[in-house]
Formats: C-alpha cells, structure tokens, sequence
C-alpha cells in the first residue's frame, strides 16, 4: 500500500491503520468527503482522534457501527480492505458509484486484491491471463464492464457492494447502498 497523503499529513494517517484495539486493520485508497460530519457525530459518542484525516474516522466508523451501517454513511470515492481480526474476516469495499476501482481475484483458496491492477503483480502466484471477451469489449466500447476485467482471473467488485471472505469459506458479495436508499 502506498499512501497519498492529503488530508493528514503527519504519522497518524500512515496506513496500514490498526483500530485502538487491535481488532481491526485497514488500507484505504481515495476519499470520504462528509467525514467531518462523521468525526463530529463519533466525538459525540465518546471517540477520539489522534490525527485529522479521513482514515482515523472511517476505521472508528466501522469499530462503532459495523461494516453496513458504517459505509452507508460515507459519500465519496473510494476502496477499502478491511481485516477484522476477532472474526478471521476481510472486507473489501467499493465506492457508491464505482470511482475507485477494485479488483480482486480468487483461486478457491487464496484472494488477491488492489485498487490498480499492477498492483495484483505483486501476487507471485498469479499468472495473468487476458480475457478475450473483455478485450472484445474494450475494442468495441473503449470500457470494461464490472465485473470483468481485462484479466480472465481477475474481477471488478461492483460500485456500492462488498466482499466478505472468513477464513474456510469463499467469497461473498453483497450489494450495501442503491439509489432508494
């Protein structure tokens, strides 16, 4: 993970981030434009904070209020790796809209992901495969839909849906926001 410090520029920004507790363990690419907003509402709850950015708010968000009810908060653009290590759970977590990509891919045993897709290289495991319908697809519309990627292996995690994978079971993907909500 590589960070682009913005918003926080000191130490307490650095990721990967630990919860206070040593529960939870996040990387986050991108941004949570109302986590002022967030920040107050857990300060009102008794939360503290070290530093000034998004990530400290987004990890406490979820320490407080869970996954689901944490992200339905968040406007912005973003993707999020998760690990809960009290439950043996990861959690990745796409944007609404799908600004941040995320891809990921899964060979019945071992889940690799990242924001680029250079960054699945650093898999050594991975022997990447291009997608000969994708690549049809790119020729003829200049994009790739979700949840293709150029890569056979490798998939795109719909804008506004998460994936859960607990240790001894397989990946699961649900949908956590829509335009009614």
């Amino acid at each position: 993970q590589t960070r682009l410090s913005i918003l926080d520029l000191s130490d307490h920004g650095h990721q990967p981030m630990r919860s206070s507790d040593g529960q939870l363990m996040m990387v986050f690419n991108g941004e949570v434009y109302n986590f002022s907003a967030i920040r107050r509402e857990l300060e009102a709850l008794g939360q503290t904070f070290r530093g000034t950015g998004d990530s400290e708010v987004i990890l406490a968000s979820f320490r407080v209020w869970g996954v689901r009810q944490a992200v339905s908060r968040f406007v912005g653009m973003f993707a999020i790796a998760l690990w809960d290590a009290a439950l043996g759970k990861l959690t990745l977590i796409r944007d609404r809209l799908g600004v941040k990509p995320l891809y990921y891919g899964w060979n019945g045993r071992t889940l690799w992901f990242g924001s680029e897709l250079k960054a699945l290289r650093a898999y050594p495991h991975w022997q990447p495969t291009i997608n000969k319908n994708a690549l049809a697809d790119f020729f003829r519309f200049s994009y790739i839909a979700d949840p293709l990627s150029i890569y056979d292996d490798v998939r795109q995690l719909p804008p506004a849906h998460l994936l859960e994978l607990s240790r001894g079971c397989t990946p699961q993907i649900e949908r956590y926001w829509g335009l009614t909500q």
